[in-house]
């Protein structure tokens, strides 16, 4: 196993690589053998995130950690600067720029979000950003202050931004830093450090641009921010949402024994300071045995030079590179790549660089970033996509009584509509059972039924955001074995005035 050749951001800050082993079952060895990284772009500066617009594009966006946003176009090898924010930013060992996520309407609305430490006092900035109308490939230089907070530390910032198939916003933070959070933070209800937040930026509070879900845990008059999704969080150092089920997944990173994988629901807690994974930590230990702490679904001990995991993403690719379904993680410090699949876990490879983050192109393809400098994809060459086949219409209905909408108009006030897809196939197919119906790659909640004797559709319902701006609408269908079929566009339209 390789050596970490760069300290990153020290993401597993104060770990002890001696730590003594814990009970339970060593990783197993490799079964995919023929799986290797093809190299996408290098000569980049110190690389902490690669991820898509979700506008068709099909451009790749990289995160640098000293302050720069590079895009790379199809095709090309030489990204180039999309935002420059390197005056603003406070970057070296854990700071720097190190989230982005584009809102689900990108196209429409050109708004995207960066997390970064700032200049000079290493406060968390969550910011937004707006794509130039003109030149879609720069970023304008306006900035937009959502929300910012003191770090106590220089070390355990989150960082990471994804918006989830509510629509909202999600921030990881990390703790504050230093070692075995001493301020107890991560469980504090009322600090904003050591958890997963959840905000709506598409609705301001008050003087507030953003306002917080009323579904939050700690909403309203209960004790806690508003903003707190989940917590008993040391350090997420990157989180995804599974397209097709909408868990999310979080990488925890340990102090000196345990990383662990968690799948992270609304007002759960994760035990941080109080537990370790599954181990207690003795810095709390009345608290051990009071319950009420989620326990992560994998985890993996600091032995063999392990010691701080890189979340990265569940595979749900139109090229078959990987096993269909599972979660692809990995050890920043030995470059070890980890596949989890069915409560199992497998070494995929040992990759030749330090693992900073994983991310994901418009086709759900995994690409591994290294923080030496590199962005690569996974290459599988005995790959056997899955077949496509055809849907043949859809369309949108009112739940409530089953009128078509047509045309599409904007649904501000959030009533409740449904997508119907019908299958090309004259017959019903067994295949499309349990299959999911995707809007601009989002999954919907999906009933396979029959509308017509002999005519297979799917009924969906839609989520709320989905109607509530103009723009294309990209229908299609996902079946369990990761059967894509073709696209179909529909077009939300402005209310008439």
């Amino acid at each position: 196993m390789k050596k970490a050749l760069f300290l990153f951001i020290s993401i597993c800050c104060l770990v002890h690589l001696s730590a003594g082993a814990w009970e339970e079952a060593p990783v197993r060895a490799q079964v995919l053998d023929n799986i290797t990284l093809e190299t996408v772009v290098t000569g980049l500066n110190s690389p902490v995130y690669v991820t898509n617009a979700g506008d068709l594009s099909e451009r790749l966006f990289i995160v640098e950690q000293p302050g720069r946003i590079k895009v790379l176009l199809p095709g090309s090898s030489s990204p180039t600067v999309f935002l420059d924010i390197t005056s603003k930013v406070l970057a070296g060992g854990e700071r720097g720029l190190l989230g982005l996520a584009f809102h689900p309407q990108f196209e429409a609305n050109r708004r995207f979000f960066v997390n970064y430490t700032r200049r000079p006092d290493g406060a968390t900035v969550i910011a937004e950003y707006h794509a130039s109308a003109s030149e879609p490939d720069l970023a304008e230089a306006t900035e937009i202050s959502l929300l910012t907070f003191a770090q106590p530390f220089p070390n355990h910032n989150g960082g990471m931004l994804e918006f989830g198939p509510d629509g909202f916003l999600y921030i990881g933070t990390g703790d504050g830093g230093s070692a075995n959070d001493p301020g107890n933070r991560a469980q504090n209800v009322n600090e904003f450090l050591g958890k997963i937040l959840r905000i709506d930026i598409d609705h301001s509070f008050g003087g507030t641009p953003y306002s917080s879900p009323p579904d939050n845990p700690f909403f309203g008059p209960a004790t806690g921010r508003d903003e707190i999704f989940a917590l008993g969080l040391r350090n997420p150092w990157r989180f995804s949402f599974d397209r097709i089920t909408g868990e999310l997944y979080v990488g925890d990173v340990g102090q000196n024994a345990r990383e662990e994988v968690d799948i992270v629901t609304r007002g759960g807690n994760y035990g941080w300071r109080v537990f370790e994974g599954t181990r207690c930590t003795d810095i709390d230990p009345a608290q051990c045995s009071t319950g009420g702490f989620t326990d992560p679904i994998a985890q993996y001990k600091h032995n063999d030079g392990r010691c701080s995991i890189t979340g990265g993403y569940v595979y749900r690719g139109s090229q078959g590179s990987l096993p269909f379904g599972s979660y692809v993680y990995a050890d920043f410090c030995t470059g070890e790549i980890l596949l989890l699949q069915n409560g199992t876990t497998t070494l995929l490879l040992d990759a030749p660089v330090s693992i900073s983050s994983f991310g994901e192109d418009e086709d759900g393809e995994i690409y591994v970033v290294g923080i030496e400098g590199t962005v690569q994809r996974f290459r599988n060459p005995n790959a056997v996509p899955p077949g496509e086949f055809e849907i043949r219409s859809a369309f949108i209905r009112k739940r409530s009584d089953g009128v078509t909408l047509d045309p599409i108009t904007t649904k501000p006030n959030g009533k409740k509509f449904e997508i119907v897809v019908n299958e090309a196939a004259s017959v019903p197919t067994p295949a499309s059972q349990g299959a999911m119906v995707l809007v601009n790659g989002v999954a919907m909640n999906t009933v396979y039924t029959e509308n017509v004797p002999g005519t297979p559709i799917f009924v969906a319902r839609l989520r709320r955001p989905t109607l509530a701006a103009p723009g294309k609408l990209v229908v299609e269908v996902l079946r369990t074995n990761g059967a894509r079929s073709n696209q179909l566009e529909l077009q939300v339209l402005p209310p008439v005035e």
